[in-house]
């Protein structure tokens, strides 16, 4: 298991403390594969800048192809455009994933707003091992379900528990691209409730 499946299936097992976002989703997932990669010595960064390394297969078909998409010339490639670049679209690429390893099943399930015949998972060892990493707190695993919603921020500094500088700044992106992202929906929701004022007049 990856921490991005480990991530999808708390989603998927936990009712979030606010709505969750698909969009807020996929940047974490994109986040928790950054974090494997940098587990797997297949990349590095240089300040905020990802550097890949040689990228030997990991066994996680998601994980070779995040691999295999770094941008391999200078000037690389900031952390947060790579959040936004392969987050698009990819929770569902993920769901898909789990689907085709039969980890999840498909039900109604309203929270979550992917597509219609939601997913949830089965008894598994990988949704046990999920819960497993979610019950002891692990600090890199509740760091991204705190960004998204689903549980509220671990206590103390994140960096406490976590002894890679690399990590703790990509978990720090992944927050601030969240937060951007939410401030891009208000923006959206107040600029319709004017256009909507301007035409329903007084």
């Amino acid at each position: 298991m990856t921490t991005p499946r480990d991530l999808l299936i708390v989603t998927l097992d936990v009712a979030p403390i606010r709505p969750l976002e698909r969009g807020d989703l996929s940047l974490a997932l994109a986040g928790a594969e950054l974090i494997d990669l940098l587990g797997a010595e297949a990349l590095g960064l240089e300040e905020d800048r990802i550097v890949p390394r040689l990228s030997p297969a990991t066994g996680d078909r998601m994980l070779d192809e995040a691999a295999s998409s770094l941008q391999r010339q200078p000037p690389y490639e900031p952390v947060g455009d790579w959040l936004w670049r392969r987050g698009r679209d990819l929770t569902p690429a993920y769901l898909d994933a789990l689907e085709a390893a039969g980890q999840v099943t498909r039900r109604r399930h309203g929270w979550l707003p992917v597509r219609p015949g939601q997913a949830v998972p089965v008894d598994s060892p990988a949704r046990r091992h999920a819960t497993d990493r979610w019950s002891s707190d692990e600090p890199v695993l509740a760091s991204l379900a705190a960004a998204i919603g689903v549980r509220e921020e671990p206590t103390g500094d994140v960096a406490d528990g976590v002894a890679d500088e690399a990590v703790v700044t990509v978990l720090a992106t992944v927050n601030d691209a969240v937060m951007e992202l939410e401030a891009v929906r208000q923006r959206r929701a107040i600029e319709q409730a004017a256009y909507d004022n301007v035409w329903r007049g007084p």
